[in-house]
């Protein structure tokens, strides 16, 4: 059986991958570590499943530009004339861009060293790419002999991966302009069952589909104002799993991934 790091890297691997989906760069060298990661992850993948979805966007990629991948992102999550699939973990949750998932996964951050990099990256903190991101360094660190982060990797697939990556993968899967990202979502399937054994966290019970919120358009400030308030309104008696992943409700973290 392989060594905890072992595994470790190739969780790392497997973040890595899903990052350079999820955050778009017009950097050349970023598509093609994206190309590099996907060439070593279908020589061993996790099934055989997962293992011809990779093969498939290997041949549906072109190697030397992005074109294609960035025309199929802007399809899927900005095309006004399209259904535009939700990125964030708040959304799921209550239906809103910057809620109580957002709040905590500030607060998962201010745990480690690394800060979001506000001048290069846009998204929220609990936006897929931003969350793939953090996983992919803490799974490295990890492996690298940093062991505080393990339990922060663990509440952050318990806590915010885990309670929406189903329903997020099922909307882009099912989207009409996915094609690449359709065979993404396969394996992301695959990698999520793998963390939850890994991990040993239950797939969540089927929820009700959360509708957008359409309020009024509101500042960043009453944005945070309003979403403080909701986590605090939400922290009921403490479960084991709480207890665990302790989360404290603030706004006073300097971001710089």
């Amino acid at each position: 059986m392989q060594d905890k790091n072992s595994i470790n890297k190739a969780r790392a691997l497997y973040y890595n991958l899903f990052e350079n989906f999820f955050v778009v760069s017009s950097k050349s060298e970023n598509y093609f570590e994206l190309i590099r990661l996907i060439n070593v992850l279908k020589e061993n993948p996790l099934d055989q499943v997962s293992g011809t979805a990779l093969n498939t966007i290997s041949e549906m990629l072109d190697p030397t530009s992005n074109v294609k991948l960035v025309q199929e992102y802007d399809d899927l999550f900005h095309n006004p004339l399209t259904k535009k699939v939700r990125t964030t973990a708040s959304f799921y949750d209550e239906g809103v861009e910057s809620g109580k998932k957002r709040v905590e996964m500030i607060q998962f951050v201010a745990k480690t060293k690394l800060r979001r990099d506000e001048k290069n990256f846009f998204e929220y903190e609990d936006s897929v790419g931003f969350i793939f991101a953090l996983m992919a360094s803490l799974c490295d660190a990890v492996a690298n002999g940093n062991k505080e982060y393990e339990n922060t990797v663990h509440c952050i697939f318990a806590q915010i991966i885990n309670e929406f990556i189903d329903e997020f993968a099922k909307d882009v899967y099912e989207h009409e302009k996915s094609n690449v990202f359709r065979e993404l979502m396969v394996v992301l399937h695959s990698f999520v069952e793998f963390e939850r054994l890994y991990l040993e966290v239950s797939k969540p019970a089927p929820k009700e589909k959360v509708e957008e919120n359409k309020n009024e358009s509101i500042s960043e400030e009453e944005m945070q104002r309003r979403a403080k308030n909701k986590a605090l309104k939400a922290l009921g008696p403490k479960n084991a799993q709480d207890e665990a992943c302790p989360v404290d409700i603030a706004y006073d973290v300097e971001s710089e991934i």
